[in-house]
């Protein structure tokens, strides 16, 4: 069992704009290299490295570039933002397992400077992407349109739910310096007035375009408890791709609206000692507006269809009965494929977040929903 026999000991990134000058790779090292110095351990020690497929700095350069001794395990994740917590699990089992010692997970990302994906017309389309963007799901923020189309058709789900997530997350940003959504509110007003980007999504319900880079250091329990910074466990990891799953949509699932979320679900709480209802905060992917209310449902924290009720009466706020993504996550912090809610995961329980939660002592943090997917539980 992985039950906190390992601990996040190290956490750095770099700023967060919509266009920085440095590399995806210059970012990537600076990363990495706060959050070694940040756990008090040398780059020559590091010999388990994670990312994500996306990744553009490989595993290669990096280890060169930091000065990385020899690596005994490498490993990286598919599906985008639905990998960063599982860059952390696959660290976790390397060295509960022996396979190394030190492992380091990072994303680097100019995607507020850089080209969207979809533009790309001269590549061949995936197979999944062949029946959807033929019919106009040209862009994520289209599919995840369509799927909180549908959960305001079966369940009553209004756009008022939709801002109160976008408010919590703009609301938390506000504390936080870090974050690019830093001291400019977010109103209902402003929310009901804004352009629609693929209806009913409006502006402030899709993620932000950024640049930045992040990292997280990973070692054995023992070693942990003699770093620099008080040590965060891994209490239970998960990874989930249910059957006849497709990317987003979830065409050929009997019900589009249950998706990786719950399949990931039930193998964190499987091997966890406590359930949603002792989650002190959470960190829940937030690409997207409707993830949260879908994931709320997929983790446990209300039943099926209530999830958008669940964000009323300030729920989501702090003080309520779940602060979530207490650094602004990546509706306005910064959208680096969530990898922010794992170092801000770890802040909370440190006690050193912009926006802390007294007494924190257990946290989740998850991936994106809609496509395959991570999640890890974190304790003090």
């Amino acid at each position: 069992m992985l039950r906190d026999r390992t601990a996040i000991v190290g956490i750095g990134q770099t700023r967060f704009a919509k266009h920085l000058e440095e590399s995806e790779k210059a970012l990537a090292c600076r990363a990495v290299l706060a959050a070694l110095e940040d756990a008090g351990i040398e780059p020559h020690e590091v010999d388990a490295l994670a990312s994500y497929t996306m990744e553009e700095t490989d595993e290669v350069e990096l280890a060169k570039a930091i000065g990385a001794g020899d690596v005994t395990f490498f490993s990286r994740i598919g599906f985008g933002g639905g990998g960063s917590c599982a860059t952390v699990a696959h660290l976790a089992m390397a060295v509960a397992t022996g396979q190394a010692s030190v492992g380091v997970a990072w994303r680097s990302r100019k995607r507020g400077s850089g080209r969207r994906p979809w533009t790309n017309t001269a590549q061949q389309l995936p197979t999944p992407a062949q029946w959807t963007r033929p019919f106009g799901l040209l862009r994520p923020a289209d599919e995840i349109g369509m799927l909180a189309r549908r959960y305001m058709h079966e369940f009553g789900a209004t756009r008022d739910h939709l801002f109160n997530v976008a408010l919590a997350c703009r609301n938390r940003a506000n504390q936080n310096p870090a974050a690019i959504m830093y001291e400019r509110p977010l109103t209902r007003e402003m929310y009901m007035d804004a352009r629609w980007i693929s209806e009913p999504l409006c502006l402030y319900d899709n993620c932000l375009e950024t640049d930045g880079a992040l990292a997280c250091v990973i070692v054995g329990a023992e070693r942990a408890r003699d770093c620099r910074q008080r040590p965060v466990y891994l209490h239970s990891v998960a990874q989930g791709l249910p059957a006849q799953h497709h990317g987003m949509v979830n065409y050929w699932n009997d019900d589009p609206l249950t998706g990786p979320a719950w399949t990931a679900a039930r193998q964190l709480w499987k091997t966890a000692d406590f359930g949603p209802a002792d989650v002190d905060v959470a960190q829940i992917y937030d690409a997207f507006t409707p993830l949260i209310p879908l994931s709320l449902e997929g983790y446990g924290f209300c039943g099926r269809g209530e999830g958008a009720s669940f964000t009323e009466g300030g729920a989501l706020e702090l003080g309520g009965r779940l602060p979530i993504n207490t650094g602004g996550g990546g509706l306005s912090e910064g959208y680096v494929h969530g990898f922010n809610l794992i170092n801000e995961g770890v802040k909370q329980l440190r006690g050193v977040s912009t926006a802390q939660v007294p007494d924190a002592a257990t946290c989740l943090v998850t991936a994106g929903e809609g496509v395959p997917t991570s999640a890890v539980l974190l304790r003090t």
